[in-house]
Formats: structure tokens, C-alpha cells, sequence
């Protein structure tokens, strides 16, 4: 019988491998600002997914929408986007089912819009392209900066208290520990990060192992960068590292899912709590859109209930009880901590 999960972590190890060998620079991350074109451009100059379901509008579509426009002009799609985290299937679903919610709430046209990388997210942010954007506690902290009227608006009630998780493979013959001390047993290992600008993934997890005195030069060489939390797991399965860390949310929805064999791989240390999760929205909207857009997708968020069988399966698919209120200054420690690693300058 063919073995699902095998199949699907042969999946996730591929795309691991191939986002190792694509990833973008770490000197780019280290500037705080991400690739490429700073200025409007093409999808893959800001990091807009060419492979996501962006068909272009042939010239009598188009005609048709500009006829069918308020008057005054211009377009009135609410575009939404999220950093890259997972196996694209997933997003799909999961932004999919945001972008039917939005458009019911507030009456008008939600699209999502897959891109390709952490910092393609925040460059289509900053460009205008994207305008409501599901960010981590590093990625939005660098959208903000770069779009300064732009805030932090809600978050998951798990966001307030997020952890990573250091997960190793059962062959390398690391035990699990109690304190930040006992990240020390990583020296001489091979180990992987997420993306280079995941929060979960890397910017807090390099921070602890800093806490306990580990330099990443102490490793077994580089360390990789998955480019996903799930991709993370399957490279530590299959043992291509020893070990490494993720958004600890992601491990626990893919353990129960049986999608992890536990018997290759297990949990070794869980990181502190810290700030993560959050929308933000581009001040554009108000404009474009429409005056209170803001406010509208605020109280869409907010309205989320888990007693309504459509708005569970959209809290289910984020980890989440409910979403609630959050605000920039809740991330000034996220900030901090980029800028003491070198990733926002």
C-alpha cells in the first residue's frame, strides 16, 4: 500500500532542497530591506507567485471591469498575502477560505495572492501590490518600516505567547533539555533554520542559542535554511540535519495530522514565549477601497467565532480560538532583537 506520509515528506524534503539552493542572500536579509525591485515592477521582481492562480485578463475582461468601475475610476480588489511558511496547497486553502470571509464582510472583491519568498512578501507589501498581508513578528516589523502608516491590527490569541520548538532526528543522539543552557549539545551538529526571515524559524531561535552561548560557527558547518516549517521537518526526519527549529504551532498541527513519523524525529526544547502572528494593512485602502476599509477588515477579524461551523474551519486552519487586537508597540522586542542579529539595520 502506498504510505501517504512518506509521500508527502518526499515532497517537502524536495522542496527543502531546492529552497536551500534558491534562497535568497543572507546579506540581503541582513540589510532589513528585501530584494529586488524597491519600485513598482512585475510579479517577480517583487516576489508575486507567477505560478498562482494570477491569470492575466484578457483586453475585453479588462475593458469590461473599467466600464463596470466606480465612478472616479480605479481598481477596488482587496488583495491579500502571507508569508510563505508552509506547503503551498495549504496556503492556498487556508488564505482562500480568508479571502471568501473578507469579501462577504465587506462587500467587495478579496483576491489572494501567492509570492514566492518571506521578502517577496514584504516588498509587494511596500510596493502597493498586496494589501493585506498575514505576517510573522520579523517580516511585519520590516513591512512597517518601510510602509510607516502602516499597523499591526490583530493577531491569533496564541500570537501573544508564541513559541519555536528545536526539534532532532532520532540518529543523532541528542536528548531533550529543560533550559536555554542545554542548546550547548547543538555544537558539532548539523543543523537547519526555516526561512532566513522567519521569526519562529530563525530570528528567535538564533537568539536563544546566542542566550546560551552558542555561535552558529560552534555548528557542523552552515547552517541551512528550509525555507518552511514543515520543510524543516522533513529534513530532520530523513536526516539530512541533526536538527533544527520551527514555528511550534506547525508541529503540532502536523503531528496530529500524522503527517511526522515520531519514532525519526522529536521535540528537544521549547523556546520561551514571545510576540509573533499578525495582520497588517497598507494605509492605501482607505483611499482606493474606500474610507473605514480598515476598520471593516478590523472587526471582520474580530468577529470570528468558533461557534459558527465556517468561521471554525478558518480558526482551525490557523492554529487559532479567535483573533484579537494587537498594536506595533507589542513587537518593539522582535525589532530589537533584528537589529541585534543583523537583520534589520
Amino acid at each position: 500500500m502506498l504510505d501517504l506520509r512518506r509521500v508527502r515528506t518526499l515532497r517537502l524534503l524536495l522542496i527543502a532542497m531546492t529552497a536551500a539552493i534558491f534562497i535568497p542572500s543572507l546579506a540581503a536579509c541582513a540589510t532589513g530591506e528585501p530584494e529586488g525591485n524597491t519600485g513598482a515592477g512585475t510579479g517577480a521582481e517583487t516576489g508575486v507567485d507567477p505560478s498562482g492562480d494570477q491569470d492575466a485578463e484578457s483586453d475585453a475582461d479588462a475593458d469590461a471591469d473599467a466600464e463596470q468601475a466606480p465612478a472616479g475610476g480605479g481598481d477596488t480588489t482587496l488583495r491579500v498575502g502571507a508569508i510563505p511558511d508552509q506547503d503551498p496547497e495549504v496556503l492556498q486553502r487556508q488564505f482562500g477560505l480568508v479571502s471568501d470571509y473578507l469579501a462577504n464582510a465587506l462587500g467587495v472583491d478579496v483576491e489572494f495572492v501567492p509570492v514566492v519568498d518571506y521578502s517577496g512578501a514584504v516588498t509587494a507589501f511596500a510596493t502597493g501590490e498586496i494589501d493585506l498581508v498575514w505576517f510573522g513578528g520579523l517580516t511585519g516589523v520590516q513591512a512597517r518600516l518601510q510602509v510607516p502608516d502602516a499597523h499591526a491590527i490583530v493577531q491569533r490569541d496564541i500570537d501573544a505567547e508564541f513559541h519555536s520548538v528545536f526539534i532532532a532526528s532520532t540518529d543523532s543522539g541528542l536528548e531533550p533539555f529543560e533550559d536555554v543552557d542545554g542548546l550547548m549539545s547543538l555544537a558539532g551538529k548539523r543543523f537547519t533554520f526555516g526561512s532566513e526571515s522567519s521569526t519562529s524559524g530563525r530570528l528567535m531561535p538564533q537568539h536563544f542559542m546566542n542566550q546560551a552561548g552558542l555561535a552558529l560557527s560552534d555548528l557542523d558547518g552552515d547552517p541551512g535554511f528550509s525555507g518552511a516549517h514543515d520543510a524543516t521537518i522533513a529534513l530532520v526526519e530523513s536526516g539530512t540535519y541533526d536538527a533544527g527549529a520551527l514555528n511550534e504551532q506547525v508541529w503540532i498541527d502536523r503531528s496530529e495530522a500524522g503527517d511526522v513519523d515520531l519514532d525519526a524525529v522529536k521535540v528537544i526544547w521549547r523556546t520561551p514565549p514571545y510576540y509573533d502572528y499578525h495582520w497588517i494593512i497598507h494605509p492605501s485602502v482607505e483611499e482606493r477601497i474606500g474610507a473605514g476599509t480598515v476598520d471593516g477588515v478590523t472587526a471582520a477579524f474580530l468577529a470570528l467565532d468558533s461557534a459558527d461551523p465556517e468561521h471554525a474551519e478558518i480558526l482551525d486552519l490557523f492554529g487559532a480560538g479567535s483573533f484579537i487586537e494587537t498594536e506595533d508597540a507589542n513587537y518593539a522586542d522582535i525589532e530589537a532583537v533584528g537589529r541585534d542579529i543583523g537583520l534589520i539595520r
